[in-house]
């Protein structure tokens, strides 16, 4: 245990170096090919997570009152028959409070140490805890062991990098002298200590469990905070094995494994506000719906609260140079996990003028038709769209989707209906394509709010600059993670960029060729918290600074 940290050194300094010159870097393998890791390592993943299924899974923490667990495979529509230990949350809350001390005056190479080693064999689970999180949350196999697992990992690596150097900056102790007066120099050692607020409640949405899950988890634990994991009730099983790992590291670093615990719960008899009442309850991190988040922000105000929630993630479409890859682009965005991202792409701003391509107008019925169209084209070869559609969450969606559909022919026209997709490998997966359905500017209340899942509009503005006005508008009243503007015009592309970050929410100009979901480790400030989708940036010092406070002692020295 005493050379985790100088063993994982290496890998610390690189993401500080990557963190501070924000370029492309991750210390994980991202795919989960055979070429890059044999045949072995996979089937040896996939057997230990078949293992698990239809049994208890033990914890090592206190207050088991008995067990529960209702998880569905959205694959194979049955029950993974998996249950957990049903917590009882304040013999839970108090093995925490025996076991905080120990680790809350351990230094803090020792705490970086066992955090670094906790990412390490997380990172060595990634196959197993990839059909875990497919057969839960509902991903594609490569897009749970790459976004839910190595991407994840490199978020959690991120925010650890953070709490290092905000931690690294505060000295042990100082000397100190001042001369007052006539009664000569006072001379004082001051020494300073680093105290954690308390324990930290962890919400995992169900989706992507571990996308934010890995960064609190890390942030809280190396600044000296115990981690309770509250996991969706249908996505518990990704975050109990990342729990496991946890245990075992800290027990064998010979700390009390009740500084990381999980509390299971079904959606019949929820636990989430036992844990967010609890006087002890200091750090709340919570990823899922806005309603709930906005609650938490309101109503939790003797913890410190971090959210991400979900907003109107926009393009504003102006001109073009590459009709097809713009295209093609945005529609990999309405199909990757069923748009069921926190960046997936929701409102297409087209003005009623069309745009220009390659100088020439293209009329709004001709940007429509060509996004359809490259929706069509990725979903056109049944593996490729098993791959980058994955599956529904929640059968709730499909009640959203008729819902939609039926608003979308009222209030504007149906482009493109959504259906199910005939899953090559899983025939009763739920499933479901992209539903587009075309609007004008005059109907903004029906998209100004999130649609969970593969809905999108298409929305006839007056012009251009309506376009970006509703779509910032929109950003700043409700919310964006993600926001996009294809443009070849200098001048608008600089307005658009300014518009949408004096709305308090980032941009991307022109992305093609690359999936433009996709949220870089160490270069990319996930969230602003400067809108409604969240307060808090991932990842950014003030994510992690807040989690501790410094304690000072200062003592006269004799020899004045």
């Amino acid at each position: 245990m005493s050379n985790w940290f100088t063993r994982h050194k290496s890998m610390l300094d690189k993401a500080l170096d990557a963190c501070e010159k924000r370029y492309s870097w991750t210390a994980f393998s991202e795919s989960p090919s055979s070429k890059i890791h044999g045949v072995e390592l996979p089937a040896a993943g996939k057997a230990r997570f078949e293992a698990l299924l239809g049994k208890d899974y033990p914890l090592h923490q206190a207050g088991n009152n008995g067990w529960v667990g209702a998880e569905i495979s959205p694959y194979t529509g049955e029950r993974l028959g998996v249950r957990y230990p049903k917590a009882d949350v304040d013999t839970l809350f108090q093995a925490i409070s025996k076991a905080q001390p120990a680790w809350r005056d351990a230094g803090v190479e020792t705490r970086m140490g066992v955090c670094l080693e906790i990412l390490e064999r997380c990172s060595q689970q990634l196959f197993e805890n990839a059909h875990a999180t497919m057969h839960t949350a509902g991903q594609s196999y490569i897009m749970a062991f790459a976004g839910s697992g190595a991407n994840a990992l490199d978020r959690g690596l991120e925010a650890l990098a953070y709490a290092y150097k905000a931690m690294r900056d505060v000295p042990e102790q100082a000397e100190w002298q001042r001369q007052f007066g006539s009664d000569g120099a006072a001379k004082l050692t001051k020494f300073y200590r680093l105290m954690p607020r308390g324990v930290a409640v962890n919400i995992c949405c169900a989706t992507f469990p571990l996308w934010n899950g890995y960064p609190a988890l890390f942030a809280s634990l190396a600044t000296g905070n115990p981690v309770v994991f509250k996991p969706h009730p249908s996505a518990i099983l990704p975050v109990a094995l990342v729990v496991s790992v946890c245990q075992a590291v800290v027990m064998e670093a010979g700390f009390d494994s009740n500084l990381v615990t999980m509390v299971a719960d079904t959606r019949d008899e929820p636990a989430t506000m036992a844990l967010l009442e609890h006087p002890d309850t200091a750090i709340i991190d919570f990823t899922g719906s806005p309603t709930f988040g906005s609650w938490i922000e309101q109503h939790c105000r003797n913890a410190l609260v971090f959210t991400e929630t979900a907003g109107c993630n926009s393009v504003v479409i102006e001109s073009t140079d590459d009709f097809e890859g713009m295209c093609s682009a945005i529609a990999h965005s309405l199909c990757q996990a069923s748009a069921q991202m926190c960046t997936s792409v929701q409102n297409i701003h087209i003005p009623a003028e069309g745009i220009l391509v390659n100088g020439e107008r293209r009329s709004f019925d001709d940007v429509a038709q060509g996004l359809v169209d490259a929706v069509e084209t990725h979903l056109s070869n049944p593996k490729k769209a098993a791959f980058l559609c994955g599956t529904l969450v929640s059968d709730d969606i499909y009640l959203t989707l008729e819902k939609m559909r039926e608003l979308g022919a009222q209030h504007g026209r149906v482009l493109r209906d959504s259906a199910p997709y005939s899953h090559p490998e899983f025939p009763k997966a739920r499933t479901a394509t992209p539903l587009m359905i075309q609007v004008s500017d005059a109907q903004r209340e029906l998209y100004r709010d999130e649609f969970f899942g593969p809905i999108s509009f298409l929305i006839k503005g007056a012009s251009i600059d309506s376009c970006l006005h509703d779509a910032t508008t929109n950003a700043r009243d409700c919310g964006a993670i993600t926001s996009h503007v294809y443009s070849v015009n200098s001048e608008f592309l600089e307005r658009a960029q300014d518009a949408y970050n004096h709305a308090g929410a980032s941009v991307a100009c022109n992305l093609m060729g690359m999936p433009i979901n996709f949220a870089a480790a160490y270069s990319d400030y996930h969230v602003t918290g400067l809108n409604p989708a969240g307060n808090a940036c991932l990842t950014d010092l003030a994510f992690v600074a807040g989690r501790f406070r410094i304690v000072q002692r200062k003592i006269m020295r004799s020899d004045v």
